[in-house]
């Protein structure tokens, strides 16, 4: 989730994992817009609801950290933007009547550029009480920590009871985080290890090659890293402390908060929300409903 610091950009190897084809959204996506969004059309009224300011010059400007796959990340072009959230950004954009552009951005700079340098930041942006003191939050997605394993689970893995396992994860993640700590349970005739690496791409490669027991990683990764496998690797159990993705938008700008969120849910509504995340293997993860500023624990 990215309550965690931005990733590295070496974590845009995660685009290809070093395992083969990419997904057929990332195979077509291009400047031109999203395959997943292409039958989205402008509405009428969500297009009303747009300010004059954000609307007058065609285009939805999106602050994303493009290093964070299959979220967003930089296409095999090398400078196009692509994933989940920009596939959303240019559907919402359309229904809006406007053209998404993507701008990318550090992390921790696109909520204090948010009203001014961008419109919204969509760059999978965790909704919590800190956040929605300085910004609207909208959410349409929900995403939290998972294992993954050897396609059968051969090791007959129970992700309760780690200790005596070899698990990998990417470095500086809540993920690494929480192995540490599971670590520091484990009797000394049982230890858990911990292979932590730069790189998610690495991890996955590890696991399919034996070296890892499992891995554990944000959900959505671990989706996509499951459908680049091709059918090498399976998740193991459920979902853990998931909690919703927002788009952001400037807290004076209510008007641009309302049409977001009606796009968002118009594109819940008719299942585009559902086909985009579906595109990037993550479509157990799209909300049915687009709450604005959402109470979260």
């Amino acid at each position: 989730m990215r309550t965690r610091s931005a990733l590295p950009v070496a974590a845009l190897a995660v685009a290809t994992l070093a395992l083969g084809a990419c997904t057929s959204a990332s195979q077509d996506a291009s400047s031109s817009g999203s395959p997943s969004a292409a039958g989205v059309t402008k509405d009428a009224e969500i297009a009303a609801m747009v300010p004059d300011a954000v609307a007058e010059d065609g285009k939805l400007t999106v602050g994303a950290e493009l290093t964070y796959a299959p979220l967003e990340f930089v296409g095999t072009d090398g400078k196009t933007p692509v994933g989940l959230d920009v596939d959303i950004a240019d559907a919402v954009a359309r229904l809006m009547g406007l053209e998404a552009d993507v701008q990318s951005s550090q992390f921790d700079s696109i909520i204090p550029g948010i009203g001014t340098r961008y419109e919204v930041g969509i760059s999978a942006f965790t909704i919590n009480a800190e956040r929605l003191q300085a910004v609207n939050m909208i959410s349409y997605f929900d995403a939290g920590s998972q294992f993954a394993v050897l396609k059968g689970n051969p090791d007959a893995i129970d992700p309760d009871s780690l200790c005596g396992l070899t698990v990998g994860v990417q470095t500086g993640t809540v993920q690494q985080d929480e192995l540490e700590e599971i670590k520091a349970t484990c009797p000394a005739d049982n230890p858990l290890e911990i292979l932590p690496y730069a790189k998610q791409a690495d991890v996955t490669t590890n696991l399919v090659g034996g070296k890892l027991q499992a891995m554990y990683a944000d959900s959505p990764v671990v989706a996509y890293a499951v459908e680049q496998a091709d059918g090498a690797i399976e998740t193991l159990g459920e979902i853990r402390d998931a909690a919703p993705y927002g788009v952001v938008v400037a807290k004076d700008d209510l008007a641009l908060a309302q049409a977001v969120q009606a796009a968002l849910q118009r594109l819940m509504d008719d299942g585009t929300l559902a086909k985009i995340a579906a595109a990037w293997g993550n479509e157990q993860g799209a909300l049915t409903t687009a709450e604005l500023n959402p109470t979260v624990g």
